[in-house]
């Protein structure tokens, strides 16, 4: 732009702008109207935004989401400062736990079904012992040939008292059956030492003498509960309690017990004893266990000491109970069903959730009873079902116990 000499001056610049009416023409057009009206829309619209926003803080809620009397020194101390309430996003998450000291245990998928196998329940396997070096292969063998499958099976064993050379056969047939790789060898084995100062001979006069009951039944109680409180996991579903002198069983036993499906059951108890008549070998099926019995009608007659543990089979007291080493045979019905009030301790196979509810086996005298006695007794009262299959046969070794106590 170039300037007239001498300067801009007052007429120069009056010369250079536009008529009046030329400005008015210019302001009333209908583009330019529109992009003043546009530029006022905008203007006050965001000025209202800006000051609606400014003026909702004015009611922001101060302090923790909870009542006052529920509020924490930090939450007051918070609530003080005029923080904000926090707000909680996806409150639902999970909390992640990553401590390694810190276990989780759900038991509620823990079922104890006639369907065993094909849910992959664990069976728990657990035995006392007590100078029984010489029945620990036989025991194996039988173990060796069960159809559960291994991989489900724990086996436990205490060894208690024991003057021979139990743990160390043991030891050395657990190391012979867990080192094998095919299928014989089990989920898992634990050996428990414990010993509670018994000295009570293994002969059979003394141990099975009816002075002998009372104090060895006891005993006996405390090694099964020592056993059973550090061999029973969260993952157990069935408890097998099994003598280790067995000196023959069926194979399928555990599944046979377990489809029954009972919270208690035992089979009979038997032996072999063969003698010599007329040139011949005779077989002679004893009876073995008088512990599984049950109440007469009316109960016991017997007035008995709150002290006194009954030990049946014995001539000291008549009890009248029914035995179920007296019926039975092995070459009827196996699946037959009996109610049962006492049981022994040969052959037991317990719902994990019996033992879990605190049924165990009282050391001391719980309704005159002991022991397995004592755990029929407490089991019953508790509500649970205990059984006996009459016609099951176990066969125990034969102990050569002679005539007179039962």
């Amino acid at each position: 732009m170039l300037l007239p000499k001498g300067g801009m001056n007052w007429k120069a610049a009056k010369a250079r702008i536009p008529p009046s009416r030329a400005v008015l023409a210019f302001v009333f057009r209908t583009r330019f109207l529109v992009v003043v009206a546009l530029t006022f829309l905008v203007v006050f619209t965001w000025r209202g935004l800006s000051g609606r926003a400014s003026e909702m803080q004015r009611f922001v809620c101060w302090g923790p989401t909870k009542p006052p009397m529920e509020m924490t020194p930090n939450d007051h101390a918070r609530w003080n400062a005029h923080l904000h309430t926090p707000v909680v996003f996806n409150h639902h998450q999970p909390i992640v736990v990553n401590s390694s000291t810190i276990q989780h245990v759900d038991l509620n998928p823990v079922k104890s079904t006639p369907k065993a196998v094909s849910n992959k329940e664990r069976v728990l396997i657990v035995t006392p012992l007590r100078n029984a070096a010489q029945h620990v292969l036989q025991h194996f063998d039988l173990l060796s040939q069960l159809t559960y499958p291994h991989d489900l099976i724990d086996l436990a064993f205490l060894v208690s008292d024991s003057t021979d050379d139990t743990l160390a056969v043991l030891s050395a047939e657990l190391e012979r059956i867990q080192s094998r790789q095919d299928k014989v060898s089990f989920h898992s084995a634990m050996v428990i030492e414990k010993d509670f100062g018994v000295t009570m001979s293994q002969s059979v006069e003394e141990r099975h003498s009816f002075e002998a009951q009372g104090p060895r039944r006891k005993s006996m109680g405390r090694a099964r509960n020592y056993l059973l409180s550090a061999a029973l996991k969260p993952e157990h579903s069935w408890v097998y309690w099994r003598d280790v002198d067995i000196q023959d069983s069926p194979s399928k036993i555990i599944e046979d017990f377990i489809a029954h499906d009972r919270d208690v059951l035992v089979p009979n108890i038997w032996f072999h004893r063969y003698r010599e008549e007329n040139g011949k070998k005779r077989d002679i099926e004893g009876r073995f266990d008088y512990n599984s019995w049950q109440e007469p009608k009316g109960g016991l007659k017997l007035q008995l000491d709150r002290d006194v543990v009954l030990a049946e089979g014995y001539k000291q007291y008549k009890t009248d109970r029914i035995h179920m080493a007296r019926m039975g045979d092995w070459r009827n019905d196996k699946d037959e069903e009996i109610q049962l009030d006492g049981i022994g301790g040969v052959s037991i196979m317990v719902k994990a959730d019996v033992h879990r509810s605190g049924i165990n086996f009282p050391c001391y005298p719980f309704e005159n009873q002991a022991e397995t006695e004592g755990f029929a007794k407490m089991a019953k009262r508790a509500g649970y079902g205990v059984y006996g299959l009459p016609n099951y046969v176990v066969w125990h070794v034969d102990t050569e116990e002679k005539p007179g106590n039962a």
